[in-house]
């Protein structure tokens, strides 16, 4: 049985944190790819030496050509600049744009049947870049949004009731971040509505915590932001399409006709197969939720419509 290739561009914390994940799964040959010569190397070096001990089979190289990507069944986009503390993920989107532009056009001429899982900031916009510039059809590129906003709240959720992470079952939906739309009503611990167990006015203090999760981190940190968890979210993403788990995740997919978005990536809750994004699953939403879906989806639209100004003619 033929091994997947797993190519990552973007060496750097979560880059980094995305191969050590991937490894440990067993889910194929890795490729580290990035600009800074050695650094990628070094790091896949470091993680090959660790097999061993780990007893994970998987060839990992690093590299600074994209040569050695050539037909890669998954490319993982990490690149481009780190939110900084006090700058919002708007404040990203020209540089990153720019960025995320040139490696999606690169990667897609040399892995043609690849899916792309775009994690660089702000999201929403950049999967749609990347969209835009491979020329991919849309279910074969994705962005990993909301299985980190969902576990950064499963795990807020879990630690106020003081039950196993494994027994939360949520979803969230909209933009990523901040502008991320709740769903109370379709969480659960063990089956059992949330409301049971936490009043509404704290469950929306765990909102707020979820939804500012990234910043809460890049502020306890001074330097950096974060990558454990974004990069374990990917991994899992990556893992469903590989192994055609067809497991239910929410992620930015391309929504046309599906909640009358018309065209644009959001964070949706969608089938993840050997395909890319298999099915979009569209799931009932009341007054209030519709309306701050449909507020999140305004504001990435606002966000591509600046991105596209940075796009190349």
């Amino acid at each position: 049985m033929k091994r997947a290739k797993i190519t990552i561009i973007g060496a750097g914390n979560v880059g980094a944190t995305c191969a050590h994940w991937a490894a440990g799964r067993e889910l194929g040959d890795i490729v580290l790819l990035d600009i800074v010569e050695g650094m990628p190397q070094g790091k896949a070096l470091d993680l090959a030496e660790a097999a061993p001990v780990e007893g994970y089979d998987a060839r990992i190289i690093g590299t600074n050509s994209y040569d050695d990507t050539a037909n890669s069944d998954i490319v993982i986009i990490t690149s481009g600049i780190a939110r900084k503390p006090g700058m919002s993920r708007d404040q990203l989107l020209e540089t990153n744009t720019k960025i995320v532009a040139e490696v999606a056009a690169k990667a897609a001429a040399a892995s043609p049947d690849s899916v792309l899982i775009v994690v660089s900031n702000p999201l929403d916009a950049m999967v749609y870049t990347a969209w835009k510039v491979s020329g991919f059809p849309p279910h074969r590129v994705v962005g990993q949004a909301g299985v980190l906003d969902v576990a950064r709240y499963c795990s807020f959720i879990a630690a106020e009731i003081g039950c196993s992470v494994k027994d939360v079952s949520a979803l969230l939906m909209g933009g990523h971040g901040d502008d991320m739309v709740p769903l109370p009503r379709y969480t659960t611990i063990s089956g059992i509505p949330v409301t049971q167990f936490i009043s509404p006015t704290r469950l929306e203090e765990i909102v707020v915590r979820a939804r500012n999760g990234g910043a809460e981190i890049v502020n306890l940190l001074k330097s950096g932001s974060a990558y454990y968890a974004p990069s374990s979210a990917t991994i899992s993403m990556a893992e469903s399409i590989i192994r055609d788990q067809k497991r239910i995740m929410p992620c930015a997919a391309y929504c046309g006709k599906e909640y009358g978005v018309g065209g644009f990536f959001v964070g949706v809750p969608c089938i993840l197969g050997k395909g890319g994004v298999e099915k979009v699953v569209e799931v009932e939403l009341e007054g209030k939720e519709r309306e701050m879906f449909n507020s999140s989806v305004g504001h990435v639209k606002d966000l591509v419509a600046t991105a596209n100004k940075f796009l190349p003619a």
